[in-house]
């Protein structure tokens, strides 16, 4: 049995990836600031989710803030699974030193914890829009990570070097994974396929920026959550792609949404957002081979199960915001 920190842990894959440790038997102390990044009531669900369950310990903590990091998760834990973000690409443009505050901040902070409690493991989330806008495809952990489009991908690029130069100075363990648009049942509200699925069954209007041709390797939440927990082994410091196996346009997507909840959607073109990447499909080559890692849940069983958790929940998801 294992004693793990998971930051963000009212968050989509802090939530999920809690649950999984928690189902084996493992203790797990999350961590989360509940910020307003987007419609509270879906981290209100999650934790609510997570307090049924035998082994959650929660702990209202700003990662960003250094005093409250290192006075209140005092504890002998086998690893950090840091997933604590503001989330939002193009929010991101907006406000870049809240990203700047729980990524980089937040990240060195989990370190420190690492580093003075002897804390032998730090898992970092990052992610696909590291590799900006002109990567090869498939996307292999050493294309360029240099060149990042918005604010998030850049914070997210700062968080990983300075895990490395924590490696380098202090011996801890550090797995890297980047996800790669990442989807399922209580997922963010402010990604397409929530928000795909809401406009579609309540008859809103489909908003797509540009023509809708752009492409997802989108990655079904459960296998993130598994990828999360194989990357927990001593790797020393390595980055890992953890992606979906199947890339769709945006297109497809609402027409595969319009297939299974059965209703047609009311497509709204705007303007191309400069902050978004065209197009994202990953190598996991090095997942499968580091980890016996690699994606499972085909994309329309995902779609099936997000859409019949909406369909479940319907009574207040349809009243979440997703602006």
């Amino acid at each position: 049995m294992g004693s793990y920190v998971v930051t963000g842990a009212a968050g989509f894959i802090g939530a999920r990836t809690s649950e999984v440790l928690l189902s084996q038997g493992h203790l797990v102390t999350g961590v989360d600031n509940l910020n307003q990044a987007y419609d509270p009531r879906l981290k209100e669900y999650r934790l609510r989710r997570l307090g049924a369950l035998k082994g959650f310990t929660f702990k209202k903590i700003d990662i960003a803030d250094r005093q409250a990091v290192l006075e209140g998760m005092d504890g002998a834990f086998d690893a950090v699974i840091n997933l604590a973000a503001w989330a939002g690409v193009r929010a991101s443009v907006e406000n870049p030193w809240i990203f700047v505050e729980s990524t980089v901040l937040g990240t060195v902070n989990m370190l420190e914890l690492c580093r003075r409690n002897n804390i032998p493991k730090l898992l970092l989330a990052s992610t696909s829009s590291i590799y900006g806008g002109n990567p090869p495809y498939p996307t292999p952990e050493t294309a360029s990570s240099s060149e990042p489009l918005q604010p998030y991908a850049a914070s997210k690029k700062g968080a990983e070097v300075m895990a490395h130069a924590y490696h380098h100075l202090y011996g801890i363990d550090v797995s890297v994974v980047r996800f790669f648009t990442v989807y399922g049942p209580a997922g963010r509200p402010d990604l397409s396929m929530f928000r795909f699925a809401q406009w579609i069954s309540e008859g809103q209007p489909v908003r797509i920026f540009g023509d809708g041709e752009q492409s997802r390797g989108f990655t079904y939440i459960d296998d993130i959550a598994a990828g999360v927990q194989a990357a927990l082994r001593p790797v020393g410091y390595e980055i890992i792609n953890l992606g979906g196996h199947e890339v769709i346009t945006i297109n497809n997507l609402v027409r595969l949404l319009e297939e299974i909840i059965g209703k047609k959607a009311k497509v709204q073109h705007e303007p191309p957002n400069p902050a978004d990447m065209l197009r994202n499909w990953a190598d996991v080559a090095k997942a499968k081979r580091l980890l016996g890692w690699e994606p499972r849940v085909s994309m329309r069983e995902g779609v099936q199960h997000l859409v019949e958790w909406y369909d479940r929940e319907r009574e207040w998801v349809k009243e979440i915001r997703t602006d």
